[in-house]
């Protein structure tokens, strides 16, 4: 029983170490699993518009994020905050910090007196249960897409390395201009 199990390992590191590091065309590639090995040439075809549709899903779902953070980044910049008592209001604040500065705006004729105020460190926003389960979830679909993305290229098969391209080519066309986020 031993003998058979060390043959047949045997043979797995004997085809895993002859395999090729460069892309070839097949039409009978398998991807993901065993079980999906095109067998025709319409299976395959049907593997690549897969691909390609994962491919433009995928730029599509970094657009969505991105469209969520600007949204959530309004939202922070909307909240209403509560002054506690005995603490200073943010008015007061500001105007005592050392990095501000008393100017005039004017526009059109109408002035109007301003505080400039130079921001110092980079702040975190906190934890809120409306957003970061939202974000998690995001940010694991997008880690788990890119990897099916990243597994369809690793078996070197040139037709799904294509797809994977011209998906990538459509969803950017389609939706790149919303993946851009905005900074505040």
């Amino acid at each position: 029983m031993d003998d058979m199990n060390m043959s047949s390992s045997d043979d797995s590191a004997m085809s895993m170490s002859m395999m090729s590091m460069t892309f070839f065309t097949s039409t009978m590639t398998p991807i993901y699993s065993a079980t999906w090995a095109p067998k025709s040439t319409g299976q395959y075809a049907g593997t690549c518009i897969f691909l390609i549709l994962l491919a433009t899903i995928f730029r599509a779902l970094l657009a969505v994020k991105a469209w969520k953070e600007t949204a959530w980044m309004d939202a922070e910049f909307n909240r209403r905050y509560v002054t506690v008592a005995g603490k200073e209001s943010m008015p007061k604040r500001i105007s005592s910090d050392s990095d501000s500065k008393r100017m005039i705006l004017s526009e059109n004729g109408v002035e109007e007196d301003v505080v400039v105020v130079k921001k110092r460190k980079v702040c975190t926003r906190p934890w809120r249960i409306t957003t970061d389960p939202v974000r998690a979830a995001m940010d694991t679909i997008i880690a788990g897409v890119g990897y099916l993305l990243m597994l369809a290229v690793m078996t070197m098969n040139v037709g799904y390395f294509l797809s994977i391209l011209g998906g990538t080519f459509l969803g950017s066309l389609a939706l790149g201009r919303y993946a851009i986020q905005e900074q505040h």
